[in-house]
């Protein structure tokens, strides 16, 4: 991680030192990095006086729902009306995990018009940096948790010592950067590993939070991984596994928001996987939402980019396909997975051959 500017967290403290009313954005469909990052972030600032709202386009999934206490229960605000009218209050937007205002989806409008200070923190490439008064960016960490961990250690009050944030906003942090790291798996830095050994010293349970997150599904999430695994997923020639499930199949197995988090990263255990596309079609069937993995030297970033309205990391990304505007809809899906893996890897195989 490069070193944060000290002007920039002298002026992020000064800015948290005037509010009064700070709004906590996030992305749509809210992972366990986003809800992580926005709940300890929201506890910061209500322990320092600042009244504080975090608005989700989308409510928090299921599976991530042991989060949000008591406590941090009265920071969320994920019902449309009630979200704009607490960023229309605000003089403090802090946008999280996300690079763009795009990323909030129907609250865009609103976040654009928020004519308070506003602080952007996040770990994606390609920051809007022209909306914000101040930006937070760097992605060489495994999460914005990480990043926002940085960012209150330098803050006057807790000086460099994790024990001061005090075991709630601890726990917050280790959810998204062990979610977002995939429990260790990828995106991991040294100072991922640094940051989680403070934590633990500091007296986080992290096997207490490892049993909520992995260990506590229900029953459907792995009938469906069965199907998923099974019936849906196929290779490519190329090395691309992919994998397109509809609405109605979701609906079959009873499948909730964020009961799929993680299948795509499953085809990566196979040897000839090179990258890994699970797609998935939205209930209102105008959207294929896509999610994009990928091993060491090919880049998930890049494909998700050409072929799928999105980008993210090097090797995570996701992205969209709308319908019938790109694709007339879920059956041509596979058809068009298998073309454009096609395409990428034939352009990557060129730039491999010359001289």
């Amino acid at each position: 991680m490069k070193k944060l500017s000290d002007a920039g967290l002298e002026e992020f403290n000064r800015m948290v030192r005037g509010a009064a009313h700070a709004v906590i954005s996030t992305h749509a469909h809210p992972d366990g990095d986003a809800i992580g990052s926005s709940l300890a972030l929201a506890r910061y600032l209500s322990g320092r006086g600042v009244s504080t709202r975090i608005v989700l386009p989308d409510p928090c999934p299921e599976n991530l729902a042991f989060a949000i206490d008591d406590t941090a229960s009265e920071f969320v605000i994920d019902k449309p009306r009630e979200a704009e009218a607490a960023l229309k209050e605000a003089d403090l937007l802090i946008s999280i995990d996300y690079n763009s205002p795009r990323r909030t989806e129907h609250l865009e409008e609103a976040v654009r018009s928020v004519s308070g200070h506003k602080v952007l923190i996040d770990h994606h490439i390609s920051p809007e940096n022209g909306f914000y008064d101040l930006v937070f960016s760097e992605t060489e960490v495994s999460s914005s948790c990480e990043l926002l961990y940085d960012i209150l250690l330098r803050m006057p009050e807790i000086g460099e010592q994790a024990e001061r944030l005090g075991k709630e906003i601890g726990t917050d942090l280790m959810l998204g950067m062990t979610t977002d790291s995939n429990n260790f798996s990828n995106s991991t830095w040294p100072s991922t590993l640094k940051m989680a050994g403070e934590l633990i010293a500091a007296g986080v349970d992290r096997d207490a939070l490892l049993e909520n997150l992995y260990n506590n599904y229900r029953e459907n999430r792995f009938r469906f991984m069965g199907y998923f695994l099974s019936k849906k997923m196929k290779i490519t020639s190329e090395g691309v596994a992919y994998a397109v499930v509809s609405a109605d199949e979701i609906r079959s197995f009873g499948i909730r928001d964020g009961e799929t988090d993680g299948f795509v990263n499953i085809p990566l255990g196979i040897g000839a996987v090179r990258m890994s596309v699970f797609i998935k079609e939205e209930d209102s069937r105008d959207r294929l939402r896509v999610s994009v993995r990928s091993k060491e030297c090919t880049s998930a970033n890049r494909f998700a980019n050409l072929y799928f309205n999105g980008g993210g990391h090097e090797r995570a990304a996701g992205g969209r396909l709308s319908v019938p505007a790109e694709i007339s809809g879920i059956d041509e899906a596979d058809e068009y997975v298998e073309k454009c893996a096609r395409e990428f890897f034939s352009a990557e195989n060129n730039k491999e051959s010359r001289p």
